[in-house]
């Protein structure tokens, strides 16, 4: 039987999030098609006129209709982009333009390896769609696999049109996200998990994550606490702890470690830059940021 590396190697030799030999040479573009979410995590802050450089956070909403002339202008401006994603600001599977959007790639450039960020609890209804779309690579975002600590972690969970709290709601993210890794992994979809290590919460639990996940993920990032919304008050990792906790962690899954915790709207190498802005100004498109981030209503629920 082939190792994880063997059977995705075609895909993953040229994919920046997921081969750190190639991440300062292959750029990506993000898609930032997909505004609302489906769970409040405690440290995350979704907007859409902020200017930091952090994921949850893009320019403006692109249209999926707006997506092919985006597209061709920026592989004519950046000719080494070979990724396109949809990483929000939201939860990509509980937006139904995520869907439209890959549907026009998979047509218009199917050259580009498709790929897109979630945080799971969609993933096992959504995996077959995916691969139908030809969608190669999933990254699935775990901070935890016991609810006693998720519940800490994140506040509520919205699922089949009900809202659930606590270790309620963390039980059946938590559920829905590992079966979801193993239908997708056994569908051929290449699994990425982010992890965001929280050291008051999570820091001696990393492990038992990842030994949750080996079997399915190709790699695993561990990612430091950015302190905002309710756990501003809280420290990040230092240097030294996400080193030790990856060195750990790679004993029982690979792990990636040139993650640059990017926008929802990046595009080319590590850097942002501000083409999606250019392009609204230049099709007069009014620059609207008042969108309703935190609107639930969505087409599959």
């Amino acid at each position: 039987m082939r190792s994880l590396k063997e059977r995705f190697s075609h895909i993953t030799k040229v994919h920046p999030c997921f081969n750190e030999k190639v991440h300062d040479k292959v750029g990506r573009v993000h898609l930032p098609v997909a505004p609302r979410c489906n769970i409040a995590c405690k440290f995350c802050i979704r907007s859409v006129k902020d200017k930091d450089y952090r994921p949850g956070v893009s320019e403006l909403i692109l249209k999926p209709e707006e997506v092919e002339e985006y597209l061709n202008r920026i592989l004519k401006e950046i000719p080494n982009i070979k990724v396109v994603g949809i990483a929000g600001p939201g939860d990509s599977l509980f937006n139904k333009e995520t869907f439209e959007t890959l549907k026009i790639i998979d047509e218009k450039f199917p050259d580009l390896i498709k790929c897109l960020s979630t945080n799971g609890l969609l993933l096992s209804k959504y995996y077959k769609d995916l691969a139908d779309l030809n969608v190669r690579t999933v990254t699935v975002t775990i901070n935890a696999v016991k609810p006693e600590i998720l519940k800490d972690i994140v506040e509520w969970v919205y699922y089949n049109k009900k809202v659930y709290k606590g270790e309620e709601g963390a039980k059946i993210l938590i559920k829905n996200q590992l079966d979801g890794l193993k239908k997708a992994y056994d569908e051929g979809l290449i699994i990425k998990v982010n992890t965001v290590l929280i050291p008051e919460i999570n820091m001696n639990h990393i492990l038992e994550i990842s030994r949750a996940v080996k079997d399915y993920a190709y790699i695993q990032n561990i990612i430091p606490l950015i302190p905002l919304y309710k756990m501003k008050h809280l420290r990040p990792p230092t240097c030294e702890e996400i080193k030790k906790i990856r060195e750990e962690a790679e004993k029982i899954i690979p792990q990636f470690r040139a993650c640059g915790q990017c926008r929802a709207d990046s595009v080319g190498l590590i850097k942002e830059r501000k083409i999606l802005l250019d392009f609204f100004k230049e099709k007069n498109r009014p620059l609207k940021k008042d969108i309703d981030l935190f609107n639930l209503k969505h087409f599959s629920h």
